[in-house]
C-alpha cells in the first residue's frame, strides 16, 4: 500500500502543477524522483515481501526526507503538504519496519522505563497525592495542551496548510475547554482522594476507584484529555491541533488503554473485571448501577 501510495504520488507530481507545487514547492521533482522513488517507492515494495534491508533504507529515507523537508518548508512557507505527506509515510514505514524485524508493533515498550506501572506509595492522607495530581496536571495541560498545540498552530502556518473555521468555532471550543477541564480536575480528585494514588503510571491508586465520574465511564481523565486537545485545536482554529487529539484518542484507546486494563485486571482481579462488565469505556450507559465510594 505505501508503495502503491508512493507511486500514486509521483504520478501525481508529474502530471499535475498544483500537486507539484503544494507538495515540492520550488524544488526540482526530476532531482528528487530520482533519489525518492528507489529508495522509497521501490524498497517499500521490496520490504512487503520481508526484506529487511530494504525496510531499514525505506524508514531511514522517509524520516530523513521528511525532517528536510520540514525544514524547508518552515523556512520558505512551501511544500506544506508535502511534509504532511511524508510524515505520514514516516509513520506508516516504521511500523512496517517493526513488523519485517519484529512480526508485531512493540507498543508494550511504551511502558517501560519511568512509565511503567507501579502503584504509588500508600500515603496515611491524601493530601500528599492531591498535591501531587494538580503538579501532574499543571506540567501535562502546559505541555501537552499549550506548548505542543502552539508549536503545531505555528508551524500549520509557516506551511501554509491553514484551513478556515466558521466564526461560531471559537466559543464552542471555549465552552468545551471548560467543561472538558472540569471533567479531568473532578476524575483527578476522585482517584488521589480514594485510590491513594495519582494519575501517573508511575504512581498508580491503590485502590480502584469507581466514585465520580468513573461511576460512568472507564477513562474520564483520557476523555476530557482528548477533548481539550480538540477545543483548544478549535480556539486557535488548527486543524492539524484536531488532528493531533484525534491521533491521541487513537493511540490512547488501541495501544495505552488495553496495556492499563491488563495492568488494573491483574492488580484488581475480579473487581476490575465486574466494573469493566458494567462500565463502559467511553460512553455512558445507565443499565447498570454501580456501588458509589465515599471519601
Amino acid at each position: 500500500m505505501q508503495a502503491l501510495a508512493g507511486f500514486l504520488w509521483w504520478a501525481a507530481v508529474f502530471l499535475s502543477p498544483v500537486v507539484r507545487e503544494a507538495t515540492l514547492g520550488n524544488l526540482d521533482p526530476v532531482a528528487v524522483a530520482v533519489f525518492d522513488i528507489p529508495l522509497f517507492v521501490v524498497a517499500s515494495a521490496v520490504a512487503a515481501f520481508g526484506v529487511k534491508a530494504a525496510a531499514l533504507v525505506s524508514a531511514g529515507w522517509t524520516g530523513a526526507v521528511a525532517v528536510a523537508l520540514a525544514i524547508y518548508a518552515t523556512v520558505t512557507t512551501e511544500a506544506g503538504w508535502g511534509v504532511l505527506g511524508m510524515g505520514a509515510a514516516t509513520a506508516g514505514s516504521l511500523i512496517a519496519l517493526c513488523l519485517v524485524l519484529l512480526g508485531r508493533v512493540p507498543t508494550a515498550w511504551i511502558i517501560r522505563g519511568p512509565f511503567a506501572f507501579r502503584p504509588a506509595i500508600p500515603r496515611p492522607t491524601a493530601a500528599s497525592h492531591v498535591a501531587s495530581t494538580f503538579g501532574q496536571i499543571v506540567l501535562f495541560w502546559g505541555f501537552f495542551l499549550a506548548a505542543i498545540p502552539f508549536a503545531v498552530a505555528f508551524l500549520e502556518g509557516r506551511w501554509a496548510v491553514v484551513l478556515l473555521f466558521p466564526s461560531f468555532a471559537a466559543p464552542v471550543g471555549v465552552a468545551v475547554l471548560i467543561l472538558a477541564s472540569a471533567l479531568g480536575i473532578s476524575a483527578a480528585v476522585a482517584m488521589s482522594t480514594l485510590g491513594n494514588g495519582t494519575p501517573l503510571p508511575s504512581a498508580m491508586p491503590n485502590h480502584l476507584v469507581i466514585a465520580g465520574p468513573y461511576r460512568w465511564i472507564r477513562n474520564p481523565m483520557a476523555a476530557a484529555g482528548i477533548l481539550q486537545g480538540a477545543a483548544v485545536g478549535v480556539i486557535l482554529q488548527s486543524w492539524l491541533v484536531v488532528a493531533y487529539a484525534v491521533v491521541g484518542s487513537l493511540v490512547w484507546n488501541y495501544v495505552v488503554r488495553p496495556l492499563e486494563e491488563a495492568d488494573l485486571e491483574e492488580r484488581f482481579g475480579e473487581e476490575f473485571r465486574q466494573y469493566r462488565d458494567a462500565v463502559r469505556c467511553w460512553v455512558p450507559r445507565g443499565s447498570k448501577t454501580l456501588r458509589s465510594q465515599k471519601p
